[in-house]
Order: C-alpha cells, then sequence, then structure tokens
C-alpha cells in the first residue's frame, strides 16, 4: 500500500477547501481522506490539518502520480497560499 500525506501548516478556509476536495476526489484509483490535526504525542502539533492519497500498490501509484488530475491537486494546495508537505510512504 502506498499513502501520500499532506501536512498544512494552517488550516485551510472551509470553503475554497472544500473545492479542492472536490478535485481530490476526483482523482481515480485512490482513496482521499483529511481532517484537522489537533495534536500531537510531545504537545501541539506544528500541522493544522492532515490530507492522504491512499493507493493499493506501486503500480497504481505510479499511473496516478504521472496523470493531469493529480498534478492538478498539487497545484491546487499550492494556490491555496498554506505552507505544507507532502510524504510519500509505503505501509508494509
Amino acid at each position: 500500500m502506498i499513502r501520500v500525506f499532506v501536512l498544512y501548516e494552517q488550516e485551510p478556509d472551509a470553503e475554497r477547501y472544500q473545492q479542492h476536495v472536490e478535485l481530490c476526489q476526483k482523482v481515480g484509483g485512490t482513496t482521499f481522506r483529511h481532517g484537522p490535526v489537533f495534536g500531537s504525542p510531545t504537545g501541539e502539533s506544528s500541522f493544522a490539518h492532515y490530507a492522504e492519497f491512499e493507493f493499493p500498490d506501486m503500480d497504481s501509484f505510479k499511473q496516478v502520480a504521472s496523470s493531469p488530475e493529480f498534478a492538478a491537486t498539487g497545484a491546487d494546495a499550492a494556490e491555496m497560499g498554506i505552507p505544507f508537505s507532502a510524504q510519500v510512504v509505503v505501509i508494509k
């Protein structure tokens, strides 16, 4: 399983983020999740919002990662103007 985690430093504007969610849900071959970050094991988190794409395997990730729809989600996230970090992980 492959997951792409996106951590936003600030909570996005709800109306604007809903537009982003709708764009993310158009990406085929993946499950999309998101929600607020409320803390960390050591206290207050450096991040305020979390988003995730989940792929069943590396082949599906590679196929979707090169799609215009997936690229559009990254461009749209940047257009929101909130600093974020995106990481790709393999779940074993």
